[in-house]
């Protein structure tokens, strides 16, 4: 059934009243303070690899066909939540039929409504158990549509989705990308692309886990140089250990560490602490060859990175003290021995990369336990991957449409969307999840 089908069921339900009925529990307590409270998972029962029903009532109020939009796509955009949300049809009131919700395909009901204060009051109902599962108020800042409006917003789709898988949602996070020879940042959902102010010419953009700083690679006429910058406040701080190459700058998951590549007759890692009390340490030993691209495990104690000592770029692994070094990708894969781009996943469990494939760069993926590499892409050149903080989706640089754009993938379905249109993008960094703005 279509949903424009399904809200045309739903407004003759309504206006016939059966939307009411005695197995249905009323809508929860009295509205909270304003901010989330605290929730827990729902327990829906459904097998593993599908996506439960959720069904997104409509509501009503100040701005509210807009946050129910944006709530509706980004927990579509999340890929672990089959969507039901019609664009015509009434909302019920007083307590829901959830024998009819269950027909219609939900395993879960979301019904929102615009407190007086401005707040969205959310309430999840289990349709299984019949009864409410999690309430809370979520605070919408700032002025309509403005980027602290649509960030608390993407903030409540997180919650909710935490409710429903137990997985908290990655809407409320940005992506770091270069445009022209500029930092640019945009929403998880491709909207509110802003300028990073204060930048020159730079390359290969880094989030530190904080959420709230930056480091980047600064174009020079006489080199590069690694650069660190506080987006709060705008202070910088410059990292140079070699006159020739500083480059691709990659942070410690404790915050703590900068690792970077330095040299002049061929590049090394080097790893110093982001306060300065020790002089930069040399990670990899690479006699003449490049040594770049650094990204650590999630436990810091490992870096992946690409090295030409072979001659083609592979990647290899290390411990982060630079000893015990191994190759992590073979030959086996490819037509064409080269590797690049690493991007260690959150979880720890797999490195994505670019490789050549038929002549043009193609994104993959190769497992940490059993080294099972699988290929993600096909259509145009893919290269530059950059994880999201679930540690499901990618986004990278592709020519799929023509001019470079950031796309996000899906790893588990294979789904894509395009993150960015207009000037050609390309070298996207995703953020962790950031804290809530106040």
């Amino acid at each position: 059934m279509s949903l424009r089908s399904i809200a045309s069921v739903l407004a003759l339900l309504v206006l016939a009243g059966p939307l009411a009925g005695p197995l249905a529990g009323p809508l929860a307590g009295p509205l909270a303070a304003q901010e989330p409270r605290q929730g827990v998972r729902i327990g829906l029962t459904y097998a593993p690899g599908t996506r439960p029903g959720l069904y997104v009532l409509p509501l009503y109020g100040l701005h509210a066909d807009s946050i129910r939009a944006v709530v509706t796509r980004d927990l579509d955009y999340g890929d672990r939540i089959s969507v039901i949300a019609p664009d015509a049809g009434l909302a019920p009131t007083g307590a829901l039929n959830y024998p009819l919700y269950a027909r219609l395909g939900a395993a879960a009901v979301l019904q929102m409504t615009i407190t007086p204060a401005g707040a969205v009051h959310a309430v999840l109902h289990d349709v299984v158990a019949a009864r409410v599962i999690n309430t809370a108020d979520f605070t919408v800042r700032g002025s309509a549509f403005g980027t602290d409006w649509r960030r608390s917003v993407h903030e409540a789709s997180d919650e909710i989705e935490r409710w429903v898988t137990g997985v908290r949602g990655i809407a409320a996070t940005r992506v770091l990308f270069i445009r022209g020879a500029t930092l640019w940042t945009v929403d998880s959902d491709g909207m509110n692309v802003m300028s990073v102010t204060g930048v020159g010419a730079a390359l290969a953009p880094v989030w530190h886990p904080n959420g709230t700083t930056i480091g980047y690679t600064e174009m020079l006429d006489d080199g590069t140089r690694v650069v660190v910058r506080d987006l709060a406040n705008g202070s910088v701080r410059r990292f140079v250990r070699d006159r020739g190459t500083n480059a691709s700058p990659a942070f410690a998951p404790d915050g703590r560490t900068l690792v970077f590549a330095s040299g002049e007759d061929g590049t090394d890692l080097f790893s110093v602490p982001l306060d300065g009390s020790a002089a930069p340490f040399r990670v990899t030993v690479g006699r003449g060859s490049t040594n770049s691209q650094p990204t650590y495990a999630p436990d810091g104690r490992r870096i992946a990175f690409t090295t030409s000592r072979l001659g083609a770029p592979q990647l290899y692994i290390t411990d982060s003290d630079g000893a015990n070094p191994e190759l992590l990708t073979t030959s086996g894969f490819g037509d064409q021995l080269y590797r690049a781009d690493p991007a260690w996943s959150p979880d720890g469990r797999f490195v994505a990369f670019s490789t050549q494939i038929e002549g043009r760069f193609q994104v993959a993926t190769i497992g940490l336990r059993d080294r099972s590499v699988k290929q993600h892409t096909v259509d145009g050149i893919n290269e530059d991957p950059s994880w999201a903080p679930d540690a499901r989706h990618l986004v990278f640089t592709s020519t799929r449409t023509g001019s470079k754009q950031l796309w996000v993938l899906d790893t588990e379905s294979g789904r894509l969307r395009q993150l960015t249109s207009g000037p050609a993008s390309r070298m996207a960094a995703w953020s962790p999840r950031l804290s809530p703005a106040r």
